[in-house]
């Protein structure tokens, strides 16, 4: 099985544990998932099975889009709900505050990532150096907020919900600790669901339910989606059958004699390459008229079966071929040659 089942994840597990329980309803030892969703968040979380996760390095949108709600007057030590709690502040914030400081937490900012969480700091996690009371300095990092919108507060309980949209690295809880440090009285995260990844949305997923009875049904193969959607913003690019073995054993293809030889795209561009009855091949890269191969994600077209060495010498002296020393020398070579290629 290879592809990618988008999974909704649920609150309570981590995104290895639903890596644990895909491998196990569909038997595929290879998985894996393209951006880790704190146990208490759900939504999406694309699963890469088989051939599919060679693609994990190779995916370029990373941009994400959630749900969050928070509650203001509270800090803890992880930013949300879950933590121990630091301080607790009376707030009368309004509506109308918190969307004016709205702005200043928009485009491209600054976040100093919190200590629970996955960011390494001198080889170790910072959740393990904050399990064991630790704090050290983090340098800050710059993300990118596409969009932030306040979807409901209530005065009263002084909670709300909020939109975003970021890119690769934004942490939300930090988004909202900093909102309410800029209110002066803090504020915590108390849910989180992730609506988009990777161009999936919360309409592409599946449960782990649905998910096992289809396995147990024999239907899992209706929730599987083709690696190729991790990359559909990308131009597709159809080649011959020679050129898609010759592209799928790492070599380069001659744009010039493909169907882009009157319009070859600018050095840079990433294009879907694709065989002649649609089978995604990989990714290549355009650089100076050719698409030059960056990974493949299909297998290796097999070589054509070789004479061994030896049966090549044998049948070499058994017709005679070899007439002078200078001849047999390159006869040596060649053979050598056709053996080892």
């Amino acid at each position: 099985m290879n592809g990618v089942i988008v999974i909704d994840k649920p609150a309570g597990f981590t995104s290895f544990d639903v890596i644990a329980v895909v491998r196990k309803l569909t038997g595929q030892r290879k998985t894996g998932h393209t951006g880790t969703l704190d146990p208490n968040a759900t939504g999406v979380l694309p699963v890469l099975l088989g051939n599919a996760t060679k693609a994990q390095d190779l995916i370029v949108n990373h941009d994400k889009a959630y749900a969050a709600s928070f509650r203001l007057g509270l800090q803890t030590d992880t930013l949300d709900i879950w933590g121990t709690v630091k301080r607790e502040t009376e707030s009368h914030a309004t509506r109308g505050e918190l969307e004016a400081l709205l702005p200043r937490f928009r485009g491209e900012i600054e976040q100093i990532p919190p200590m629970f969480s996955a960011v390494q700091k001198n080889g170790q996690r910072l959740y393990d150096l904050a399990r064991k009371g630790l704090e050290v300095e983090r340098e800050p990092r710059r993300v990118t907020v596409y969009r932030l919108e306040l979807t409901g507060f209530d005065e009263a309980t002084q909670s709300g919900t909020l939109t975003v949209e970021c890119s690769k690295g934004t942490y939300v809880r930090t988004l909202i600790d900093d909102l309410g440090t800029a209110l002066g009285c803090g504020a915590v995260m108390t849910a989180l669901r992730r609506t988009f990844a990777c161009g999936y949305t919360l309409d592409d997923c599946v449960t782990l339910e649905a998910l096992k009875a289809l396995c147990e049904s024999g239907t899992a193969e209706q929730v599987l989606r083709p690696t190729e959607s991790l990359f559909t913003d990308y131009r597709a690019l159809t080649v011959s059958d020679a050129q898609a073995r010759r592209f799928q054993n790492g070599a380069a293809l001659d744009l010039a004699r493909t169907a882009l030889r009157k319009s070859v795209p600018p050095d840079g561009t990433i294009l879907r390459v694709k065989s002649p009855s649609g089978a995604f091949l990989g990714l290549g890269t355009a650089l100076e008229g050719e698409a030059v191969w960056n990974q493949p994600l299909t297998e290796p077209t097999p070589r054509r079966e070789l004479v061994p060495f030896s049966l090549c010498v044998r049948l070499y002296f058994h017709t005679g071929a070899c007439q002078t020393p200078l001849l047999r020398k390159k006869y040596y070579f060649w053979l050598f040659l056709h053996d080892l290629y």
